[in-house]
């Protein structure tokens, strides 16, 4: 393959390649463009495209790149003649890709997103206010979670930040979901004599409405993401019990069910216990604006 062939794939915008995938942005802001990440399920745009740079970076996986990066995400592989060939079938290229031939460059890096990043306690304030409304009580929040400031392209934020086992972040505010990468799942461990049971949580919102709610009844593990769930596993194996509090969506059974194919009869499905509601988060919503 010629390099000037790969030169006009990456010179295609990236909004028309979506947009050849049936995904349209949900707002724009600038030279920017947010979309629900295209390969997999979120409420709240966390996926941005560059149109200036051609660039994407998906905030809530803590990744980016290029179209092919992009590509690789869609068909969940590293392999660059792969992208190559999804990219040509997708914007109708016709182009020879000769088997077992290798490029001899490789894509262009993702754009740096985070700078400068401080983690504080979380005290008092607009973020502590947010979290109220979604039934997290102060006391519950200041306890696990961090005030996180960073700064992007010089501009300088801050959110809650939920910290994982690699040392990166899930960040929340009333505006912004996302993550400081690295992204991995999260662990928090129960006080006292080691547990034999450990609760299951999609999302950090999940596990602190389970504390809110005072259901922990051990450790407890924040997948962080659906995607995460192979990352989860060498935390999960000397559990005797498995509490799953996922989502009650196709993403959350499929993630029960591949628990379930490992740990057979030790996983327990709890998502009965709010029945009628996506999450437990939506469950404590409620469960709230009843009380009150």
């Amino acid at each position: 393959m010629e390099r000037t062939e790969i030169d006009v794939m990456r010179h295609i915008p990236l909004a028309d390649f979506l947009a050849r995938l049936g995904h349209e942005p949900v707002r724009r802001s600038g030279n920017e463009l947010w979309y629900r990440a295209p390969y997999r399920n979120e409420r709240t745009p966390s996926f941005r495209v560059n149109v200036a740079k051609q660039l994407w970076y998906d905030f809530g996986l803590g990744k980016g790149g290029d179209i092919f990066t992009l590509a690789g995400e869609f068909i969940r592989s590293n392999d660059f003649m792969e992208q190559v060939k999804f990219i040509a079938e997708t914007v109708n290229m016709p182009m020879p890709v000769p088997e077992g031939s290798k490029p001899t460059f490789l894509p262009k890096p993702s754009e740096p997103a985070f700078e400068g990043v401080e983690a504080v306690p979380l005290l008092r304030s607009p973020l502590t206010d947010y979290l109220a409304e979604r039934g997290i009580p102060y006391v519950v929040a200041s306890r696990y979670c961090c005030r996180l400031n960073y700064g992007v392209r010089g501009k300088r934020y801050f959110t809650v930040g939920f910290p994982n086992v690699t040392g990166g972040y899930e960040i929340r505010s009333r505006f912004f979901k996302g993550c400081v990468p690295p992204k991995d799942v999260s662990l928090v461990k129960a006080e006292g004599s080691p547990a034999d049971v450990c609760s299951v949580f999609e999302g950090f919102m999940d596990f602190l409405s389970a504390a809110t709610l005072g259901l922990e009844t051990g450790d407890c593990l924040v997948l962080n993401s659906v995607s995460n769930v192979e990352k989860a596993m060498k935390y999960l194996d000397g559990y005797g019990c498995i509490d799953c509090y996922l989502d009650r969506d196709e993403a959350g059974r499929r993630t029960l069910e591949t628990l379930k194919e490992r740990y057979g009869g030790r996983v327990c499905d709890r998502s009965a216990l709010y029945d009628g509601c996506k999450d437990l988060n939506e469950h404590l919503q409620l469960t709230t604006k009843k009380e009150q």
